[in-house]
């Protein structure tokens, strides 16, 4: 009798203590589950005449839903912004077609980005002009339309390139370019803006990590997953594409680079790049390969990469050094580059040692 008994309270203290062993595994291996790294997804789309790359890094149910909401809406930025397509949805195309004429009514978006294409302008003193449209119709670099201009096509373009002439009613969202024959080109920031869009989408949906890549334009959604800066690699404008000479690292940031690499064509045995100077005409010719600029909206890094470049080295980098939250990265024709003053080794590092860091003093 007392040893069934015994039994009896041995196999019940067993289970008992099965039981308290299972329960304290059940916290454990949901903290296991949770540390798990999570797959990334990601999805490219055709769009604004790039390859466009969403990469999300958190857990989501229904994903697809999210992309197709994200190229929808870049696709209706590139339609109503465009000068290439002919379609009836494109406001800049109206616009065009107006100058001279009439006032052009827009959308909020729209107006928002003539509004900083002027500022860009004004900020460059016109070395960065939203109206350059002209100019880029003429030379056509990076097409199969692509051609080298007489001179005196381009002295009789230059009249038509100036951005005072864009005349901006915010009351009324409306603009009017007041000489026939001008255009605004929204090439040098439509990218950035659509980034920035894509971002305001993906946090809607609730999505905290995340790289947005328009053809090279990059934007982040915070950090990594982990806690870590995001990495990226600084093209090396001597090589072919995807050929880096340093590591750049971000954190809810966006990185955009305008460089001679970027879109070129072939004219008459002589290489002809995309940037063209609205003072001169022509393509502009500094020491500057790239200028890559590091801010937190997509449009600033975007529209300042091409203004910058065409200020050139010092007087860009002062720019540079006089607005706050931005910094540029310079590659020069020598291989020397230059950094502004709120970059250090722990956002970027050069990994080619033919490069050389420089330093450039700039007057606060």
């Amino acid at each position: 009798m007392y040893l069934k008994k015994l039994s009896f309270i041995s196999s019940l203290l067993f289970l008992l203590l099965l039981v308290v062993l299972l329960v304290g595994c059940t916290p454990l291996a949901k903290n296991i589950t949770e540390t798990q790294e999570i797959e990334p997804v990601a999805k490219t789309a055709f769009l604004m005449g790039t390859i466009v790359k969403i990469t999300i890094y958190d857990e989501v149910k229904e994903v697809e839903p999210i992309f197709q909401k994200v190229f929808d809406g870049i696709s209706e930025i590139e339609d109503r912004m465009t000068i290439n397509k002919g379609n009836e949805k494109s406001e800049i195309m109206q616009l065009n077609n107006e100058a001279g004429k009439e006032y052009s009514k827009l959308s909020p978006d729209t107006f928002y980005l003539l509004e900083k294409g002027k500022y860009y302008s004004e900020i460059s003193n016109g070395k960065y002009d939203i109206t350059i449209g002209p100019l880029v119709k003429l030379w056509n670099i990076g097409t199969e339309e692509a051609r080298l201009p007489k001179e005196i096509e381009i002295n009789n373009t230059l009249p038509l390139v100036n951005y005072k002439n864009l005349i901006l009613d915010k009351e009324n969202l409306s603009a009017k370019l007041n000489i026939p024959g001008m255009m605004v080109d929204l090439g040098s920031i439509a990218k950035g803006y659509a980034a920035d869009e894509a971002a305001k989408i993906l946090e809607e949906a609730g999505i905290e990590h995340a790289i947005i890549n328009l053809g090279g334009n990059i934007l982040t959604l915070n950090t990594k997953p982990d806690g870590t800066y995001w990495r990226f690699g600084l093209q090396d404008p001597l090589q072919p594409r995807g050929d880096y000479m340093g590591i750049v690292m971000l954190n809810e940031q966006a990185l955009v680079s305008s460089g001679t690499y970027e879109r070129y064509s072939e004219l008459n045995g002589k290489r002809y790049h995309h940037i063209l100077n609205p003072k001169t005409g022509y393509p502009e010719e500094n020491s500057i390969l790239s200028v890559s600029i590091i801010t937190k909206d997509s449009i600033d890094a975007d529209g300042l990469s091409t203004a910058i470049f065409l200020l050139g080295l010092e007087e860009g980098m002062q720019k540079i050094e006089d607005l706050p939250n931005t910094e540029a990265i310079f590659i020069t024709s020598d291989k020397k580059v230059y950094h502004s003053s709120g970059i250090d080794e722990k956002n970027f590092k050069i990994t080619k040692e033919e490069y050389r860091l420089q330093r450039l003093e700039v007057i606060k």
